[in-house]
């Protein structure tokens, strides 16, 4: 899978479906420096990337290193693009000439020290390429990994940088990987806010630099770790397109630059705005991993091949390739006013309808009666639960449900007594206010003291009752980027060894407790990126819960993140986010789509709404396997028309989804065209009509959609055997 040509100084990273070109060229004193020459479609002779004269012609006024497509671009040498690295010395000089020192071909993909990764169960799954640069001057030496699996179309990137020198340097960039292509390529990203995370945009890259990133300490509402460089032409399921993916849940930033000999580059890393890390002599810095997948079957293609990688190599444990239980949650039902009574009733009505699992959300700990106090205080408050959650866990499992809690860890009330007894324990700058959110503040994660708190305080509770899920919440971002711990010039370091800090702790208590079903949020789908995934399979999509936004949100997420890895929950109405209402049907068809569960009052809904809701909790759990495990493709947008669809297909069943968004007069729906099926396999609906996948893809399936607004349909077909 990786092969070095001698004679040529080409390495070669190949399998079936890509390849991944690195050539070394001299310079005119001999020095060897690293190009990327060539991401995309399998080579027979990646040689060929070197005959390009594109590299060396030009306008004779322009610098050729304008032109180089380097492996790994550094300020200060002629490259005026977008840098990956930028590295400051004591006497002020910025320059790095990297040059090429030597490489290693090693089995498997090893791990990142500190940081989640896309792993393999065994070595024969990948080979690494370790390339190690060297500058001479400053001693620094930067070691790019290139993993290419065997059976995907996935390379991943990441770079280690060690001071071997004796003089301290300062890194003010450190990213992860650097994707050069030739052409035009229009750019894809997700953008948003809370309640309408993930919104799908394409727009022309162009020739200019457009970036997209995060400031907030967290990856955020606003932009994802998520970007794809896609041909003009190039459509959900034709055409070639490049995806890259950041593992990581902090500060980041995507650049992407064409210049004015039509080179695309791609940047991906840590956002350098926050960022600066003091190497000293003998110390190394790892960044996060970049993931790049090459499609040429479009955009779904692409997101299948992401899909099937995060599901399989990233998720971790127990409940990584387990269907996911059926829940309630009480949040919207009750907010922070509820007693056992409340809470049993509620649980009670659950299990008559085949609800598998009871969450109890915030509320149950401290003097925690509104958001103004107690986070921090991880002990019950048992004026409203007599007897802890022990107690109540013991009579939600007596039902025949599991159990589940909600907590924040990661924050601090300036009103707890936590607060109180460790007032440095928060982010801030010293002599300097500090800015609240939502009457809250967070905790110093970079302090380890700090993270053996919150081991010890979460796993505490988690081993107080029989917990079977733990729902991990972070509702605000970073203001100040300040820590007691960091002082001297070594503010920078504050947003990254937060993370290193928050991952450490994700890794202890869910090594601890591999039995739980883990679950991420943040403010609804604020931090939904792969770096979370490494340690809890599943995130809340979006705060907001309707039907309609809903479809958007979902689809726009669908581009990098399988469907088992999406909160999807069926709220009451009028909705508490947006005040629409849609119906009961609509809002289950939709949530089917991910992790099915509810956030209102079952003891509220009607007789006609239980007897539907009864119904699609049955049909959730005969096709739950299909939707998380099976091959989910995108066939309308709700981006580009009033009709939104999609499909999953495994080895046992097709399953189908059609949504209407408003009702017109005279509105004819055509028939909706499968895709991806394999031509000769037949499928069974429930009434025993028979169906023929070619004819599917060629002519389509007609949707039986009510003609009313917010409208839905969904059909099972089981496969038949040959």
């Amino acid at each position: 899978m990786i092969q070095f040509i001698e004679d040529k100084r080409v390495f070669h990273l190949f399998n079936h479906d890509v390849s991944f070109v690195l050539a070394l060229i001299p310079d005119r004193w001999g020095n060897e420096e690293l190009l990327m020459t060539y991401y995309g479609k399998r080579l027979n002779h990646p040689e060929c990337t070197l005959r390009t004269s594109q590299w060396r012609e030009g306008a004779s006024f322009d610098s050729p290193r304008q032109l180089l497509p380097y492996a790994c671009p550094t300020d200060g040498r002629g490259d005026f693009r977008p840098p990956m690295l930028r590295v400051l010395q004591e006497n002020g000089g910025m320059t790095a000439e990297l040059f090429f020192q030597g490489y290693e071909i090693v089995p498997g993909k090893p791990d990142l020290q500190g940081l989640p990764s896309v792993y393999t169960e065994d070595d024969s799954e990948a080979e690494t390429l370790l390339i190690r640069l060297f500058d001479r001057k400053t001693k620094l030496m930067v070691q790019l990994a290139y993993t290419i699996y065997a059976e995907r179309p996935v390379v991943t990137a990441s770079c280690k940088l060690v001071n071997q020198g004796e003089n301290d340097l300062l890194l003010d960039q450190a990213a992860s990987v650097t994707l050069s292509l030739p052409g035009s390529y229009d750019m894809i990203h997700l953008h948003g806010a809370w309640a309408k995370e993930r919104q799908v945009e394409r727009i022309p890259a162009g020739c200019m630099t457009r970036s997209i990133g995060s400031v907030r300490g967290a990856s955020g509402h606003e932009h994802n770790p998520f970007a794809v460089l896609a041909l003009p032409q190039t459509t959900e399921h034709a055409g070639d397109c490049f995806g890259v993916s950041l593992v990581y849940s902090g500060d980041f930033e995507m650049t992407v630059d064409e210049n004015a000999y039509y080179t695309t580059r791609l940047v991906a890393g840590i956002h350098p705005r926050h960022f600066s890390w003091h190497l000293h002599a003998g110390e190394s810095f790892q960044t996060p991993e970049a993931v790049l997948v090459f499609s040429e079957n479009g955009l779904n293609g692409m997101s299948q091949s992401f899909h099937s990688l995060y599901r399989e190599r990233l998720c971790r444990g127990e409940w990584r390739d387990r269907q996911r239980p059926v829940l309630i949650n009480n949040w919207e039902a009750t907010y922070f006013d509820f007693n056992p009574e409340k809470i049993l009733a509620i649980a009670r009505a659950g299990k008559e309808i085949g609800v598998e699992m009871f969450v109890l959300d915030d509320g149950w700990f401290g003097k925690r009666n509104n958001d103004d106090s107690s986070l921090g205080d991880w002990y019950v408050n048992e004026q409203k639960l007599p007897g802890g959650l022990k107690s109540l866990s013991a009579s939600i499992h007596d039902l025949g449900l599991q159990f589940g809690i909600w907590v924040e860890p990661e924050m601090i009330s300036p009103d707890s007594d936590l607060y109180r007894a460790h007032p440095d324990w928060c982010l801030h700058e010293s002599d300097r206010m500090r800015t609240e959110a939502r009457n809250q503040l967070i905790l110093d994660l970079t302090r380890t003291e700090v993270q053996d708190y919150i081991i010890s305080s979460i796993s505490k509770v988690i081993g107080s009752g029989d917990i079977n899920y733990v729902k991990w919440d972070m509702n605000r971002n970073f203001a100040e980027f300040g820590s007691e711990s960091l002082r001297d010039g070594r503010e920078g370091e504050t947003s990254h060894r937060y993370m290193l800090g928050l991952y450490r702790v994700l890794h202890e208590i869910t090594s601890r407790f591999p039995h739980v079903l883990f679950e991420s949020c943040s403010g609804g789908g604020g931090r939904f990126d792969p770096g979370i995934l490494a340690y809890m399979p599943q995130t809340w999509t979006s705060d907001d819960t309707d039907a309609e936004e809903r479809l958007r949100i979902q689809y726009g997420t669908s581009y990098c993140y399988p469907a088992s890895a999406m909160g999807a929950h069926v709220s009451a109405v009028p909705n508490h986010q947006i005040g629409r209402s849609t119906p009961i049907r609509t809002r289950c068809e939709v949530a089917l789509g991910g992790n099915f569960g509810f956030e209102l009052d079952l003891t509220k809904l009607t007789k006609e709404e239980i007897e539907e809701v009864r119904r699609q909790i049955s049909r959730v759990k005969e096709i739950r396997e299909t939707t998380a495990q099976g091959a989910f493709t995108r066939l309308l947008s709700p981006y580009e028309g009033n009709i939104t669809a999609w499909q999953f297909a495994d080895e046992k069943r097709l399953v189908v989804c059609a949504y209407r968004t408003l009702a017109h007069p005279n509105d004819r729906q055509l028939p909706i065209r499968l895709h991806g099926l394999c031509a000769d396999a037949e499928y069974v609906d429930e009434k025993g009509n028979v169906y023929s996948a070619n004819d599917l893809m060629a002519f389509g399936i007609q949707p039986d959609l009510p003609q009313r607004d917010f409208s839905s349909w969904v059909m099972v077909l089981i496969k038949k055997e040959n």
